[in-house]
């Protein structure tokens, strides 16, 4: 069988990406070895839409993504039976020494970000039952320092526009749906065994059935088996950046009075004591971990063999964390949450290039902050493809793309295999 693409990978990125290359003709195949779209580390995702990133094109690119989730319809450009809800609750970044106002608040200014800056006073009066104690840095529950006193308080920067995807599972499947009535073909429990090329081009892609889709161009968007692929087609040996796959946990539980079946209180970035947390409607919140230094980060071999349970020992100190910020929150006696594998790039930025292999594309390192940028991932993906199949040299003169949401021009060489590391970022999955 032959194809003009092929897809590997059905997750929200892969979706996204099937639809825009099929929305511009081509005939996309979508291979993946799970058993339907968005089984990955999509239904894993906090889904949460925010605009802090330490790059202009980091700030622009989410800032364009958000209109996509906002008039979700639109972007998709058809009626699907159950459309995805983005809920606009803001965000407020805690002040901390990680990620100072100076470094971002410029870029915000650039794009045209609307923010609110506050004090403490403000930040406890918008957040009710927030403490606004200064802990830094994080510090692990048998520290005995992390029961100290707070040593000052702390503002915050409130992006009133960001919120959250309710269902990112759906939102991979909304974008499926878009693609397949574009003609995209999407084939599950398949795994890919081979990726043959022929002088320097990518041909063909094998599969575990014996089956082989013959093809001129290939995206890799596997997210953590993203490295395992990259082996098969050969590719790599000019990467500066670094991938690994790494287990992250993040815990539910209830919380009634932070949401309400209308609303949902204003979602936190809290690297001060190394969480996140946001609210969901009908009640319930959601906390992620930021990577403080003080945890052991849980780098996996084979996203395979990942423990698929929560963990006490994990919910317990992000929970706690959570709970020394919120008033009022109690640990539960049970673990609850989702696990899932980030695909991080050593910088925490993805990596969204062509490499050495011709046709061969990647769409990986997504570093679990990347699910916001995903409906203009495959705009941008489609874009880069298109101007290197028309002779671009995006190595030498990167491709630049122009949201038009807002006009922004995003050069996509900030995502570039080649590029040096961000050393402005966070080092954490807040990029």
């Amino acid at each position: 069988m032959s194809t003009d693409v092929v897809v590997i990978g059905a997750g929200v990125m892969g979706s996204s990406i099937a639809l825009e290359l099929a929305r511009a003709g081509r005939r996309v195949t979508v291979v993946d070895k799970a058993g339907g779209v968005g089984l990955g580390s999509t239904s894993a995702s906090s889904a949460v839409v925010r605009f802090n990133f330490s790059t202009h094109a980091g700030v622009a690119a989410s800032w364009e993504a958000h209109f996509c989730w906002r008039a979700w319809e639109e972007h998709l450009g058809c009626v699907v039976p159950d459309p995805v809800r983005f809920v606009r609750c803001g965000l407020a970044l805690l002040d901390v020494d990680a990620a100072p106002r100076g470094a971002y608040l410029p870029l915000f200014d650039a794009v045209g970000v609307p923010y609110e800056e506050w004090d403490a006073r403000t930040l406890a009066a918008r957040i009710p039952g927030l403490d606004t104690g200064r802990h830094w840095p994080p510090k692990r529950l048998d520290d005995d320092a992390f029961w100290a006193a707070a040593d000052g308080t702390l503002g915050a920067v409130h992006t009133p526009d960001a919120g959250y995807v309710g269902d990112p599972q759906l939102a991979a499947l909304n974008l499926a749906a878009a693609a397949e009535r574009h003609g995209a073909e999407f084939r599950f429990r398949r795994i890919v065994t081979a990726v043959e090329s022929v002088g320097g081009r990518v041909t063909a892609v094998g599969l575990d059935d014996g089956s082989r889709l013959a093809c001129a161009t290939v995206v890799n968007a596997a997210g953590p088996w993203s490295g395992r692929i990259n082996d098969l087609a050969g590719v790599g040996s000019d990467f500066t950046i670094g991938v690994r796959p790494l287990r992250q946990e993040v815990d539910h539980l209830r919380a009634p009075g932070f949401g309400q079946e209308e609303s949902v209180g204003i979602a936190v970035a809290d690297m001060d004591l190394g969480v996140y947390i946001r609210g969901e409607v009908g009640g319930g919140l959601l906390i992620g971990g930021t990577e403080p230094e003080c945890d052991p980060l849980e780098w996996v071999d084979d996203p395979d063999a990942v423990n698929p349970n929560p963990t006490r020992a994990v919910f317990e100190a992000q929970v706690t964390r959570a709970a020394r910020r919120l008033s009022g929150l109690t640990v539960p006696n049970r673990a609850r949450g989702v696990v899932g594998v980030y695909d991080v790039a050593d910088d925490w930025t993805p990596i969204y290039d062509r490499t050495e292999l011709d046709g061969y594309y990647v769409a990986m390192g997504t570093s679990g902050n990347q699910f916001k940028n995903a409906p203009l991932v495959g705009r941008m993906m489609a874009a880069l493809i298109e101007a290197v199949d028309n002779g671009a040299d995006h190595d030498t003169d990167p491709v630049c793309f122009v949201g038009p949401h807002t006009g922004e021009r995003i050069d996509l060489g900030a995502f570039s295999r080649r590029r040096g590391i961000n050393t402005a970022n966070s080092g954490t999955v807040l990029g």
